[in-house]
């Protein structure tokens, strides 16, 4: 092929992407360098969405040290850690909404077969007593120290959160430092109504 053919005209060579691309980068913001910013990096707490431009040694620097909870205590830590597993947002109790009232009951608009035999009832009946059953109160089942709990107030699964309260307020008077003058024994037996009274307050039973 001849150096002036008319094919040459056509060839075309392929930019340099890289250099381009470096070209309109923003500078690195680290102090005193010069490289292209290519690489984000987090500005901290409070700023989220918002990044520095490093180069990419200066980015690796960067990270190293980064700490998104510094200055937090570990108390606030563990909160966000907690937080986090719902998304930071908030939450209720199962059977309640969020203003703390019960939740309304559906059963009544229920479909299929389960609002059917609800409204036709059981005039001959065909089911036995299977539906006196299933109007029965479900009894709670205790974990192991919840029972203890129970058992350290003197009182069974049955107990309602207002029998635990009553139970409470009698065992602390009864135990406390000033009616019970000097007993070690009894402010013992303090310590364990005070534990299992707030272990059964955290578990939702009061």
């Amino acid at each position: 092929m001849k150096l002036n053919s008319k094919y040459f005209e056509k060839i075309r060579i392929r930019p340099d992407n890289k250099a381009e691309a470096d070209a309109h980068a923003p500078r690195c913001q680290w102090d005193d360098c010069d490289q292209p910013g290519l690489h984000r990096a987090p500005v901290g707490r409070h700023k989220e969405g918002e990044y520095f431009r490093f180069c990419f040694e200066h980015v690796r620097q960067y990270n190293k040290s980064y700490n998104y909870f510094s200055g937090l205590k570990d108390s606030e830590i563990a909160r966000f850690q907690k937080e986090a597993m719902t998304g930071h947002r908030p939450t209720w109790k199962v059977g309640s909404v969020g203003n703390g009232q019960a939740a309304p009951d559906f059963a009544p608009f229920r479909s299929g077969h389960a609002a059917y035999y609800r409204r036709l009832g059981d005039p001959f009946n065909l089911f036995g007593d299977a539906q006196a059953e299933a109007r029965k109160p479900v009894e709670k089942r205790l974990k192991p120290l919840e029972a203890k709990a129970l058992e350290t107030l003197g009182l069974d699964a049955k107990a309602t959160g207002a029998d635990i309260k009553a139970r409470y307020k009698t065992l602390v008077k009864r135990h406390h430092p000033d009616a019970n003058g000097g007993d070690r024994g009894s402010e013992a037996r303090l310590r364990d109504v005070l534990q299992a009274y707030r272990l059964l307050k955290q578990a939702g039973f009061c």
